[in-house]
C-alpha cells in the first residue's frame, strides 16, 4: 500500500490512521464495515445476526460466515444470550 504501514494486529495505516483490517473476504468485510459504521463496538452495543443481516443487506449464510471469520481473526466477539448471541467488535480501528 503506497504511502502506509502494517501494524503488529494486521491493520494497515495511511498517514497515521487506521483503514481495513487485511485478508478479509468480501462479505467479511461487508459486515465489519456495517457493524464499523453502526458503533456495534462494545458488549452494550452488541446486535444479533438478524440485525447484522439487515445492516448488510447480504444473505444470512454470507453473515454467519462473516461473522465467524472476524471471530476467528480476533476482530469480533460473540456472546451467548438467552434468545439470540449478540456480536461486536474488539479492535477498533
Amino acid at each position: 500500500m503506497p504511502g502506509g504501514t502494517k501494524t503488529a494486529v494486521g491493520m494497515r495505516t495511511r498517514q497515521g490512521r487506521k483503514t481495513m483490517p487485511e485478508g478479509l473476504s468480501m462479505y467479511a468485510e461487508k459486515v465489519y464495515n456495517a457493524m464499523k459504521n453502526a458503533g456495534i463496538d462494545c458488549e452494550e452495543k452488541m446486535a444479533n445476526a438478524e440485525k447484522i443481516v439487515g445492516l448488510t443487506k447480504a444473505p444470512k449464510n454470507f453473515v454467519l460466515r462473516a461473522l465467524d471469520e472476524l471471530q476467528s481473526k480476533g476482530l469480533a466477539k460473540r456472546r451467548a444470550r438467552e434468545k439470540a448471541a449478540g456480536y461486536y467488535l474488539t479492535v477498533k480501528p
